[in-house]
């Protein structure tokens, strides 16, 4: 995950952080984790569980570096945040056609994330995060891009938050509460399910139709290219994981 001012990396085992502080000092955390989305192997868990392992982690990293600064302590991300949900609560209540409702709300959810990345340093810190791990995984020079990148869940949770938003439309109004929150369970397990597939066939036309749309949102708009000083702290914050896990394994 990259950050305002540096750059979050966490494998099956650790995590580590590394940022800029604004005097200059580049300050690098690492723990071992406590909650493991990794154990997790049944399909329908292990979705959730690897989203919720990632937010679980946000309040250990201010703690143990409260340099750090995440994108949503931003205010105007934070206000994004509320006027888009009071905007979906409002288009969901509206008379359009289900599709039309359900193209809508998708679009307004990625206000937050764009908003995000306009301003400040995250989006070169998020380029950063991508060349120091793809150099790493591919033993060459990468681009600010990378084939994992979270934006690449954007089409598969598009299609089945869609479904599961239509189908929780057919179910009896008493129910329909809970079929939602069931639905977006679904989604998130389903999405994952389907990312792990793409990244495995990078060559299939429905993969390759499946991450356009976060292929480009990263490049037009997600990363930039870092400064040397970015790249520095991407590259520690992945060092310092990678200790612990080779020590962990060994």
């Amino acid at each position: 995950m990259a950050l305002a001012n540096g750059v979050l990396v966490h494998g099956p085992q650790a995590w580590a952080c590394a940022v800029r502080t604004d005097d200059g000092e580049l300050k690098v955390v690492a723990r071992r984790k406590r909650l493991r989305a990794s154990s997790v192997q049944n399909p329908l868990l292990r979705g959730p569980a690897r989203l919720a392992e990632a937010f679980a982690l946000l309040p250990l990293v201010k703690r143990a570096l409260p340099e750090a600064r995440l994108p949503m302590e931003r205010p105007r991300v934070l206000a994004s945040m509320v006027g888009s949900a009071v905007v979906l609560k409002a288009v969901k209540r509206s008379e359009l056609r289900p599709v039309a409702r359900e193209l809508i709300t998708s679009l307004l959810s990625l206000a937050p994330a764009a908003l995000a990345l306009r301003g400040g340093e995250l989006a070169e810190y998020h380029g950063a995060e991508h060349i120091s791990i793809g150099t790493y995984e591919h033993g060459a020079s990468r681009p600010k891009e990378h084939e994992r990148c979270g934006s690449h869940l954007i089409g598969p949770m598009l299609l089945t938050s869609a479904a599961s938003n239509l189908a929780a439309e057919q179910v009896p109004e008493r129910f329909r509460p809970a079929a939602r929150i069931a639905g977006a369970v679904g989604a998130i397990a389903a999405s994952v399910e389907v990312f792990g597939w793409m990244t495995r066939h990078p060559a299939h036309p429905l993969a390759r139709a499946l991450a356009r749309p976060g292929h480009e949102l990263q490049h037009r708009l997600g990363t930039r290219e870092p400064s040397a000083d970015q790249l520095e702290v991407a590259e520690a914050a992945l060092r310092a994981c990678l200790e612990l896990e080779l020590d962990h394994d060994a």
